[in-house]
């Protein structure tokens, strides 16, 4: 976020603008040890910047509640 100068309301309304998960990877969570799958979403926020994060949806009461922001950058 930093190096692209977005700030958290940037990347709130670039999640609140999305219509879709762009692609969902397999990855290896580094601290468990674990697989997990990260989801990547692209999406403008209000200013019509289109903006790429990476996060993954945790579940609470077995239904996906949370999306826990992992990266983001200016999508190219």
């Amino acid at each position: 976020m930093e190096v692209d100068n977005l700030d958290i309301t940037d990347i709130r309304e670039s999640l609140m603008n999305a219509v879709a998960i762009y692609k969902t990877i397999r990855s290896t969570n580094a601290q468990t040890g674990h697989r997990e799958y990260l989801h990547v979403i692209q999406s403008p926020n209000l200013a019509g910047i289109a903006i790429y994060t990476k996060g993954k949806l945790l579940v609470e009461d077995r239904t996906e509640t949370f999306y826990v922001l992992v990266s983001s950058k200016h999508a190219l």
